[in-house]
């Protein structure tokens, strides 16, 4: 685990009598206002989107065996699932998604909430379960290897399997748009490529539905750290926020190459 003092930087905030920093925190009191009624508004948009039904007869491996994605709601009506970055023949997880993953702890307030939550991930699963005891995770993992689950749902991109659709966009949107992510047109040795993401579902009865999907930066939210560091002079410490000058060795950009595992 790195820890240390920060190094000397410039560009630190202004120091100002606590009058001046009264005014400014006002002033920005107002933007936070407007943020916040505008996410109110963004969370009724997304609870009004349409859902579609669920009709593939998907499993998962876990600690009991073979289940079906009614079994991962265990009971409540919700379920979120988080697409978790562990590929069939990596040795360990992602390392931003582990990140992530280690600040989710108990799930009671979802549950009170009729929510569920697992983690699926295509590694087998003994993989799963040895590195959750690794990790001193508690959360549900489950293994979907050998299922399309991943490939419907865009967590692992081929094109074999599923037509590819990153970020909502198909294989002729992101060329068009140039999408740095694809560096050009679709090649075979993108095949099998894993992304984070999160995924919703509603169980009405005995059936399922998918209701919402994100993934890239729709998923930082879910980063419990950054909430806190948002709120700081330094903020995340990576090198692309503003004011410039105030990155440091502890800022590692989520997915970035320099992203430890967190007990390293």
């Amino acid at each position: 685990m790195t820890t240390g003092n920060l190094p000397e930087m410039g560009n630190l905030p202004e120091v100002v009598s606590r009058e001046e920093w009264l005014a400014a925190r006002r002033a920005l009191l107002e933007k936070e206002k407007e943020v916040t009624r505008a996410r109110d508004r963004l969370n009724a948009d997304r609870r009004r989107l349409p859902m579609v039904r669920i009709d593939k007869p998907y499993t998962f491996e876990g600690p009991d065996g073979t289940v079906s994605l009614p079994d991962l709601f265990e009971g409540r009506p919700q379920l979120v699932v988080h697409h978790f970055m562990f590929g069939p023949d990596w040795d360990v997880a992602c390392s931003s998604c582990s990140s992530a993953a280690d600040g989710i702890g108990r799930l009671r307030q979802l549950h009170v909430r009729n929510t569920s939550l697992v983690a699926v991930s295509r590694a087998p699963y003994p993989k799963l379960a040895a590195f959750r005891e690794r990790m001193g995770w508690t959360f549900p993992w489950f293994s979907s290897y050998g299922s399309d689950f991943n490939y419907d749902f865009h967590a692992t991109l081929d094109d074999r399997v599923t037509p590819v659709l990153l970020h909502f966009r198909t294989e002729d949107e992101l060329a068009q748009a140039g999408t740095p992510w694809t560096g050009g047109p679709w090649t075979e040795d993108m095949r099998g490529a894993e992304l984070p993401g999160i995924s919703a579902f509603l169980r009405v009865g005995d059936e399922v539905f998918h209701t919402y999907s994100t993934y890239g930066r729709g998923i930082e939210e879910f980063h419990n750290g950054y909430p806190y560091l948002d709120l700081t002079a330094l903020g995340r410490q990576e090198a692309w926020e503003e004011p410039q000058g105030r990155a440091t060795p502890l800022g590692l950009h989520v997915g970035g190459p320099n992203m430890r595992l967190p007990d390293e």
